[in-house]
């Protein structure tokens, strides 16, 4: 698994733990009946910067408002966040609300912080509380185990259905300075994000003013885990925090960073689309010629969500007319006449009209996309062209499966 090429930033080995300060840690506290490890810390150094991204549902966990609260009450200097999984913690009421203080309370006493310095994060089944005498005395052992070289441990422990973990480092030498930036994610249902996933954590080891830190990361999120989308449902737990810490870089060198940023984020995106539950490919459909780019997106996203489209992908179907179905009703007003449409390097429709095209070839070329190399080799790419203007956008979905219902159905059955 590679990122996307550039001159200046290249993967690392790592994650979160390779910017230089941070450390984190994995652990089981028998959270999980799996037995798999579900309890994870992220600990950034001291001055440290964090933003953070939530979901837009009104039914949300509390530890989504506990952590946004904190940061707003303390100004983003946040140093740690606590992370379980197995438990949503979500519509829990009373309870829920405590056992996240008490946790945050705890951790906090723990690593000398003060309590507002702590967040918190849960992901699982909506509607479980958290064991909380597991996790309150696994506390200990989970500080103990912070390391440096912690963060497979974290990525590992914050995995629901996943498959695989989501995990990545860049790195990147603006002027003489080495920056370095880390990453981990999880996600594989629920994916339709309307801030950034279900979640993701980001670190690197320099700092520019949070103001500025906060504008290039919605930026960046609006590019990469809000152009995403497994099944078009949302989650009550989507987070996503951003840490910075160590010297500050100048201001020459920001355009550089975002892009690190979004090379970093948009690897994890692209990662938790193509481990979708029951995927077997990617697809990236990107559209161009709308009037901002945000219509753009608009209009891939419905493609990239749309279960005809996802199921004909699966089926090595090159079902040309649910893609424009789909894009014509995005919302996005666009002229008909000059659409034009391509699968991979098959050209379907120019101006308006299809094209005369080999069947048997797309659906060759889809089959042999699902049987390639994980995100290298097996993206089913679809391109539109909707007017004439400059917008741009692209968003990365999965097929749809029967596996996909299977896992569903009996997710807690």
């Amino acid at each position: 698994m590679s990122a996307s090429p550039s001159s200046l930033w290249t993967q690392v080995t790592g994650g979160i733990t390779t910017p230089h300060g941070f450390n984190a840690s994995g652990i089981k506290a028998g959270l999980k009946s799996s037995g798999n490890l579900d309890l994870a810390l992220l600990l950034a150094p001291e001055g440290s910067t964090c933003s953070g991204f939530f979901t837009e549902s009104v039914i949300r966990a509390h530890c989504v408002d506990l952590t946004a609260q904190r940061l707003i009450s303390n100004d983003g200097n946040a140093r740690a966040v606590l992370i379980n999984s197995g438990q949503a913690n979500a519509c829990t009421g009373q309870r829920g609300l405590e056992d996240n203080f008490k946790a945050t309370k705890v951790l906090a006493d723990l690593l000398g912080l003060n309590v507002d310095e702590v967040l918190i994060c849960s992901t699982g089944v909506i509607g479980e509380p958290i064991p909380i005498d597991k996790l309150l005395n696994n506390l200990e052992s989970l500080v103990k185990a912070l390391s440096s070289t912690g963060s497979s441990d974290a990525a590992h422990a914050i995995l629901t259905t996943d498959l695989i973990t989501k995990e990545v480092a860049l790195l990147g030498n603006l002027g003489d300075h080495p920056v370095r930036i880390g990453g981990i994610a999880k996600g594989s249902g629920m994916i339709h994000p309307n801030m950034a996933t279900m979640l993701g954590f980001l670190t690197c080891d320099v700092r520019i003013p949070r103001k500025i830190w906060s504008a290039m990361l919605k930026r960046v999120v609006g590019c990469s885990f809000n152009a995403i989308t497994v099944d078009g449902d949302t989650s009550t737990n989507d987070s996503f925090l951003a840490f910075s810490g160590g010297e500050f870089l100048a201001e020459q060198y920001f355009d550089d960073l975002e892009d690190g940023l979004l090379k970093t984020c948009q690897y994890l995106a692209k990662s938790i689309a193509r481990d979708g539950e029951g995927a077997t490919c990617l697809i990236q459909v990107e559209v161009e010629g709308t009037s901002s780019d945000l219509e753009a997106l608009v209009i891939a996203r419905t493609i990239a969500s749309s279960s005809l489209v996802k199921t004909a992908i699966n089926g090595d179907d090159p079902n040309w007319g649910r893609i424009v179905a789909a894009a014509g009703r995005a919302g996005i007003p666009f002229a008909s006449e000059l659409l034009s449409l391509w699968i991979g390097p098959y050209h379907l429709m120019s101006e308006g009209e299809p094209i005369d095209f080999d069947h048997l070839e797309v659906s060759r070329y889809i089959k042999e996309k699902k049987n390639g190399s994980y995100l290298d080799e097996d993206t089913v790419k679809i391109k539109l062209i909707v007017g004439e203007n400059k917008g741009y956008g692209v968003s990365w979905g999965c097929d749809l499966s029967d596996q996909y219902v299977r896992i569903n159905a009996d997710y807690k059955t």
